[in-house]
């Protein structure tokens, strides 16, 4: 295998969720500078999942008018106006509009949905391209999209974003201060709180989001290359040369070649026992549990416990936090890392692994609702749980994705193309379920990083 082509893969698997990972990582020197507040993240949920339209017209195009859409020449744009979107983003998002006399921030909520199109629409075009490459390259390309996430959190981490400690009430008052503890109903007067002071960044979201835009440029690099170096070429899983008229070499796969066919045939004429779904391995009760599996892993990594672990971790205290978010983003890329030289096919532990996780996901739901009174609160070995919990959830719940991914792979394009579209959504739903119970219902109840009263 070519060492190139596996850094090229992994650069181009960073670029298709590097600039909303980035996005949600800035918040916390987003929000005090736009005029919606600690109401933006809820905003900008609801505005990737209307960004799926892109994944699902994609998804349309393969099924009702296979061959028509050239995927090389769909990659190329959206990464190309990814780059656009992030530059836009850095210049742009502390604009804001007047809309029914109140400022609202509509540059940054049109650039969020540009940029999550871009991404959302990744998931069913960089999988199915990478079926051009050897399958070894495919579980590379999950190590980057691992890194996508955890890359703007340790850039983020150098700057400084979230950087905290609690200082006494009564040594420092300010404005602000008296404000927040309004907010909680207390009065500064007799009040014996720590609050929570944020220490200023080391660089401007400005410089961040110019990171990104740098990030997509070198996607779309990597991306040019793995067209067009010949040493990658060489990576084809099957090359049949021939020779034209002129004596010159050519070479054309059945792989590589449009794709010709639905992406699910009829199943009329098939044998009862097999499905017709892209090698016919499988037989639909698989196919229904392989998807399902994949849909109820991508829910519950990509929205519902994300959108709960500040409720989750806040309460045992910000380095608990902090601790279980970076821990949590290198779990991604050392699971697909892991696959790299233990890669797996089976059906079993891939439904043993997601009930596993999926248990290590109670816990850390039944700590989100108990917030801010959840179990161990001022133990150490709560905050000992509480990362562990993480870790291993996304550790596990990553590995299944990269067997499906590897299983996938093996039934043909068409069967990955369907892989995006599952995790998006997956994610959709997830995103869907938990939007009301956190912002509108608000079923859980915020932790104080600086205060423990139970």
């Amino acid at each position: 295998m070519s060492l190139l082509t596996h850094v090229l893969a992994c650069l181009f698997g960073m670029g298709s969720w590097v600039t909303i990972c980035g996005l949600w990582v800035e918040l916390p020197l987003i929000v005090p500078q736009v005029p919606e507040g600690w109401y933006l993240p809820s905003y900008l949920s609801v505005i990737i999942q209307v960004a799926n339209i892109g994944p699902l017209f994609i998804t349309l195009m393969h099924r009702f008018q296979p061959g028509k859409l050239n995927e090389t020449t769909v990659i190329y744009f959206i990464v190309s106006f990814g780059v656009l979107a992030s530059l836009f983003l850095a210049l742009f998002w502390k604009q804001t509009v007047v809309v029914h006399g109140a400022d609202h921030s509509i540059p940054l909520f049109l650039l969020t949905f540009f940029i999550s199109t871009v991404d959302c629409t990744s998931s069913v075009t960089f999988l199915p391209f990478m079926m051009r490459l050897r399958p070894e390259y495919l579980i590379t390309y999950y190590v980057g999209e691992g890194l996508s996430g955890l890359v703007p959190a340790l850039v983020a981490l150098i700057q400084g974003v979230g950087v905290m400690h609690c200082v006494n009430a009564t040594q420092s008052l300010n404005h602000n201060d008296t404000a927040w503890l309004q907010g909680r109903n207390e009065s500064p007067e007799f009040t014996d709180y720590l609050l929570p002071h944020y220490l200023p960044a080391n660089f401007s979201a400005e410089a961040f989001f110019f990171f990104l835009a740098a990030m997509m440029s070198v996607c779309l690099l990597a991306f040019l290359l793995l067209n067009y170096l010949p040493v990658v070429a060489q990576e084809r899983p099957v090359r049949r040369l021939h020779q034209g008229n002129d004596g010159n070499l050519g070479a054309m796969t059945n792989r590589e070649r449009p794709e010709q066919k639905p992406m699910i045939s009829s199943p009329h004429g098939a044998p009862m026992h097999r499905s017709r779904f892209g090698t016919g391995t499988y037989s639909w009760a698989q196919v229904v549990y392989i998807f399902t599996l994949l849909a109820w892993v991508n829910a519950l990594s990509n929205s519902v416990l994300p959108s709960i672990q500040s409720y989750s971790c806040l309460p045992y205290g910000n380095h608990a936090y902090h601790w279980s978010t970076t821990m949590a983003a290198i779990a991604n890329p050392l699971s697909c890392f892991i696959a790299m030289f233990y890669p797996q096919r089976s059906l079993v532990l891939m439904g043993l692994l997601t009930a596993y996780g999926s248990v290590i996901g109670i816990y850390i739901m039944g700590m989100a609702v108990l917030s801010p009174c959840p179990l161990l609160v001022n133990n150490i070995s709560g905050v000992a749980l509480i990362v562990a919990a993480w870790t291993i959830f996304i550790l596990a719940l990553s590995y299944v994705k990269v067997i499906v991914a590897v299983i996938l792979r093996d039934e043909g394009h068409s069967a990955l193309v369907w892989c995006g579209y599952i995790v998006q959504f997956g994610s959709m739903l997830g995103a869907v379920t938990m939007f009301p119970l956190v912002n509108v219902y608000s079923f859980f109840t915020s932790g104080d990083p600086c205060n423990t009263r139970c």
